[in-house]
């Protein structure tokens, strides 16, 4: 049905409880898409009818169908999972020299299981960064904060923890002071160094219950440690994860590298436009991007701004930096 030069469509829903849900209290899961779209959508029986141009009215009903399908399969919607959607709708691009994909992403789905919570990726990159975290034994996830770099491969680490692929997850990043300095932090070395390790912290208090994980981390079953911890060790059976690796020194990254044992897998997670090493120190993440890009089975995943998945103006905070040429 035509109104002037807007279009009407009906999508129809066969369960009305789920519609409720795919509605959302107050209808603000709608307005969500509305607000999203330019789109009008209103509510008749068990169908829904969406107002709107063509092509604004044509994602809609992909938005609407891939939610209602999410709460078939016994899911919610949050405003998170709308983003999701939203971000995931587009084509996906065409494969250049990724190689195959692993079967178990065969049917497009990309989900990580872990012991509080099921993840899935939000974006295309997060995809396919999930992808080469699976399929890779050295991958590097390297764009701005907020992008989801280390709370992923945190989770792969955690999930093939679970599956029995690892026999234990190692945590590291660079102690480099960003202004303050770390001599008058109070307390002892660990005391001093925790604050830096703290978002790794959180990533895995999102994953694994609490007792359990305080447990694992007193066993050892899981090490958060700083970098320069890792000298001299080698690092088999393990999920080990490297992150800030923009503030690590070229030695310090081959260093670092050059522990990967039989077994493990290893993801080094960095921005580049945040370095904090003092002037005329060259960043490791850099040289290692520039050494190692050739190099087969190294996988290398680029984030942008449009993959920030954090407050939606974290993305605008980000584009206008990246704009600002006298930005430091």
């Amino acid at each position: 049905m035509t109104t002037g030069t807007l279009t009407e469509a009906l999508v129809e829903f066969q369960d009305n409880r789920l519609l409720i849900d795919l509605c959302g209290q107050f209808d603000s899961n709608l307005t969500a898409i509305e607000s999203r779209l330019g789109v009008q959508i209103l509510r008749r029986g068990n169908q829904l009818v969406v107002v709107g141009d063509p092509s604004a009215q044509d994602e809609a009903r992909l938005i609407l169908q891939s939610l209602y399908e999410r709460l078939e399969q016994g899911r919610t919607v949050e405003p998170s999972d709308i983003d999701r959607a939203f971000r995931m709708s587009a084509p996906e691009p065409e494969e250049d020299d990724k190689g195959d994909q692993l079967e178990m992403f065969s049917g497009g789905e990309v989900e990580i299981k872990t012991r509080k919570k099921l993840v899935e990726p939000r974006t295309d990159a997060q995809k396919a960064y999930v992808q080469a975290l699976f399929s890779n034994e050295l991958a590097f996830g390297i764009g701005p904060a907020g992008t989801g770099k280390t709370y992923l491969a945190v989770a792969v680490g955690v999930n093939m923890f679970i599956n029995g692929e690892v026999d234990k997850i190692i945590l590291s990043r660079p102690a480099v002071e960003a202004g303050e300095k770390l001599g008058y932090l109070p307390g002892d070395m660990k005391d001093k160094v925790d604050p830096y390790m703290q978002p790794l912290y959180d990533a895995l208090n999102d994953f694994l219950p609490g007792k359990q994980l305080g447990k694992m981390i007193e066993e050892k079953v899981i090490e958060i440690a700083p970098l320069a911890f890792m000298r001299g060790r080698t690092l088999s059976n393990a999920f080990v994860v490297l992150d800030e690796a923009q503030n690590a020194t070229s030695m310090q990254m081959k260093m670092f590298l050059t522990r990967l044992g039989e077994g493990s897998r290893m993801v080094i997670t960095g921005d580049r436009t945040q370095i904090d090493l003092p002037r005329g120190v060259s960043s490791g993440l850099a040289d290692a991007e520039r050494l190692l890009h050739r190099i087969p089975k190294i996988s290398f995943n680029y984030f942008t701004a449009s993959d920030v998945v954090r407050h939606p103006l974290v993305a605008a905070i980000i584009d206008a930096y990246e704009k600002d040429d006298s930005t430091p």
